[in-house]
């Protein structure tokens, strides 16, 4: 199960019923459901989520592509838990798992999303490994949003999206705090409506129900993982 960020109890808040239910609906649509298969090369998003590493190791040992680049460097919220950077840490938390050290390239410099996709790509074709299709790991509700952003800036590429197996509900206990959960989904799903007009992703469709539990939830003050305006 993911491992994630310790929070102060004081921090710590239930949510309604009602609340959990929106949640729900914007975790399952983060979710790309693609079935997964073979590919030529995997990238795992560097985050907080020591799930991606596991998931990562899980699906090598599944046969289901040859080399992973672990990207991603640190950020406010990952630097006390990963000082070394988020790649490095994925690195050894996958050869601790099995997976030899020659199917591993570790980019560690990404600072976001963009990054982790370019860098990688621009690592993947120093190594010499031709990319038809990729694998893309990430934590479970950034799925879409990594999908959007790689078919923008790799668009010859067959996209395939893999996360750690988990419900809502299990994920909020890996973190301990529903609050922040909450709130990391409405923030992963501001980026997927804004950052096609940024030019950051291609756009997604937003089903009405999705996009109104998003209303509520932002309205009940789900709002500390928000970009600026």
């Amino acid at each position: 199960m993911s491992q994630g960020v310790h929070v102060p109890e004081h921090q710590q808040r239930q949510i309604t019923d009602e609340q959990f239910h929106d949640a729900t609906l914007i975790w399952n649509y983060h979710q790309m459901g693609h079935e997964q298969r073979s590919c030529s090369a995997a990238i795992g998003l560097g985050s907080h989520d020591l799930g991606v590493a596991t998931t990562a190791a899980d699906l090598y040992r599944a046969s289901l592509f040859p080399i992973v680049v672990f990207s991603g460097g640190n950020s406010p919220t990952t630097r006390a838990r990963f000082p070394r950077g988020e790649a490095v840490h994925y690195r050894e938390h996958a050869l601790a798992l099995g997976v030899p050290d020659e199917a591993i390239l570790v980019e560690p410099k990404a600072a976001n999303t963009g990054q982790n996709i370019t860098f990688s790509r621009e690592l993947l074709a120093d190594a010499g490994v031709e990319v038809e299709s990729l694998l893309l790991i990430s934590k479970p509700y950034m799925e879409r949003r990594s999908y959007a952003t790689c078919r923008n800036l790799w668009p010859d590429v067959e996209v395939v999206c893999a996360s750690e197996p988990l419900e809502l509900d299990d994920y909020i206990k890996s973190i301990g705090d529903e609050k922040l959960v909450v709130d990391m989904l409405v923030g992963d799903l501001q980026r997927v409506i804004e950052y096609p007009k940024l030019g950051f992703a291609v756009e997604q469709d937003v089903p009405k129900d999705v996009h109104d539990a998003y209303e509520r939830l932002l309205q009940a003050g789900f709002d500390s993982r928000l970009i600026s305006a």
